[in-house]
């Protein structure tokens, strides 16, 4: 869906372009003096300008209402932990329900790491700073049962590249 709205929003704003360098080249020519061509001006860029306004606020807004993030008002059926070693996850519960929001409390037990979750076709669904001292919560809805890959994204020592640990993820009951 995401895809579909970017190139109908590519093809919006090429057309524009297309438009304003149509008429650019077309007032190229255009004889007058230079007060009434900069008046002209003027008043062309005032009308591009709320255009613009007009067109994209009402966008901005309406995609405000399509973010990822949870409103925080609903219950998380599970909260899971996730702790950065250098070089393992600790990770309890390693199993979650699909279709259920899930609160992942991520941080650091030495230093730095990236906590990066990967579904089951290595695509990178959610990520969180893993932080000594400081705890960051995702909250999100797996929607695929299956084994997702939790990685490090972030080089924490010699043994970064073996960090990795998993969270199941069951089928709703």
């Amino acid at each position: 869906m995401e895809q579909r709205i970017a190139v109908l929003v590519t093809a919006v704003v090429g057309s524009l372009l297309i438009a304003l360098f149509a008429a650019v080249a077309r007032s190229a020519g255009t004889a007058g003096s230079a007060d009434s061509i900069a008046a002209a001006a003027a008043r062309w860029r005032r009308t591009t300008l709320w255009g613009l306004v007009l067109l994209f606020v009402p966008t901005i807004g309406y995609s405000l209402t399509k973010m990822p993030y949870s409103s925080g008002d609903e219950a998380a059926a599970v909260v899971v932990s996730a702790t950065g070693h250098q070089w393992a996850w600790e990770v309890t519960p390693a199993s979650v329900p699909a279709g259920r929001l899930v609160e992942i409390r991520v941080t650091g037990a030495d230093v730095n790491h990236g906590f990066g979750v990967y579904d089951t076709h290595d695509r990178l669904v959610t990520q969180a700073q893993a932080m000594p001292g400081f705890t960051n919560v995702i909250r999100y809805t797996f929607r695929t049962p299956g084994t997702y890959r939790i990685l490090c994204l972030e080089y924490c020592g010699l043994g970064h590249h073996t960090m990795s640990s998993q969270l199941v993820v069951t089928a709703a009951k």
